[in-house]
């Protein structure tokens, strides 16, 4: 009897988790749906260890819609409690948010874009729509669009549009540079199909934290978390599981496209976070263009090591040294 039944039941426990390795195999959503939990659990854990660094007295405008037709076109503004009615001559950096073009939300970060704000800034951070309901290169025009909004809307969002910082961690960096590279190289923002909604005379600068900037030198073959996710991400976002192989592949370069230019730069990323290469690459290249550079990078055995995102966490002195290095260069390019 045991004989006959086991063959029977062995398939029938064996049919959903054949299933569900299948799903995986055809299409980027189930790995998608997994990474969107973890990046929303740590992103609202990260978020509430920030809150009690936040000073009193910062104004915020939440959910402005910068687009009428797309739910996701949204942005938060945050002023300095001093700046009172003044705030319009304050410079203005404008974040992307980051979660592998799959996940994250401006909620998750708004806590240190109030802390930014509160050294003298006015502060968006801005969401777009995700990967891959959403592919590229969705969201580049979706912060030109927002930024269009901004300009139009200045006065009303006590704004100074003749200094705007773009900014950005992980996908949201690469967005913020590709943005970037939009606004100063015509040829480029011509290949992408984007107008640009700013002068590069308006663009002072770019911040940029353990983004995503040279896909030729991703990792797609390692077996391990970090090349899965690579491999999924790219997926997700491309559209195309061979997404190296998409010729836009070459258009989402930074490394590639950056010209001359391109806007003075921050650019960090932590001593253990996979992607820091891509920011050292990147770093190199505009400092061979003769791009302004101000980097911030970590010796190998640096301790304790630094994880990707290590800017957020301002319990530790590299995140307080990373805050203070970003204001020094907002303040040195806005004077």
């Amino acid at each position: 009897m045991l004989r006959r039944v086991l063959p029977w039941i062995m398939g029938t426990t064996a049919f959903p988790v054949v299933a569900v390795l299948v799903a995986f195999q055809i299409s980027p959503w189930p790995s998608v749906i997994i990474y969107r939990y973890v990046f929303s659990k740590g992103g609202a854990a990260m978020n509430h260890a920030l809150a009690k660094h936040v000073p009193p007295g910062i104004t915020a405008t939440l959910g402005e819609r910068y687009g009428s037709d797309d739910r996701d076109a949204t942005f938060d503004i945050f002023h300095p409690a001093a700046s009172g009615g003044d705030a319009s001559t304050l410079p203005t950096v404008v974040w992307v948010h980051g979660g592998g073009f799959v996940a994250g939300t401006k909620d998750e970060i708004a806590n240190y874009l109030r802390i930014l704000a509160s050294k003298g800034y006015t502060v968006i951070g801005v969401n777009y729509a995700l990967a891959p309901g959403h592919t590229y290169p969705t969201p580049v025009l979706q912060v030109n669009a927002a930024l269009a909004f901004i300009v139009g809307n200045a006065a009303r969002l006590r704004v100074n549009v003749d200094k705007l910082f773009l900014a950005g961690d992980s996908a949201g960096a690469q967005i913020a540079a590709q943005l970037s590279i939009a606004v100063s190289a015509p040829d480029y923002a011509a290949q992408i199909g984007i107008a640009p909604a700013i002068r590069r005379q308006q663009l002072i600068g770019a911040i940029l934290h353990c983004g995503f900037h040279d896909p030729e030198a991703l990792d797609v073959t390692g077996r391990g978390l970090a090349g899965g996710f690579v491999r999924n991400v790219g997926w997700a976002y491309f559209g195309r599981k061979d997404f190296l192989n998409d010729p836009r592949a070459q258009q989402f370069s930074i490394v590639r496209n950056i010209t001359s230019d391109f806007p003075p730069m921050f650019i960090s990323a932590g001593n253990a976070d996979p992607l820091e290469p891509q920011s050292r690459r990147l770093a190199e290249a505009a400092s061979r263009l003769g791009v302004p550079v101000d980097s911030l990078f970590f010796p190998r055995n640096y301790t304790p090591p630094l994880s990707h995102e290590y800017q957020f966490n301002l319990d530790t002195e590299a995140g307080r040294l990373a805050l203070e290095r970003k204001v020094a260069f907002l303040r040195a390019r806005a004077n």
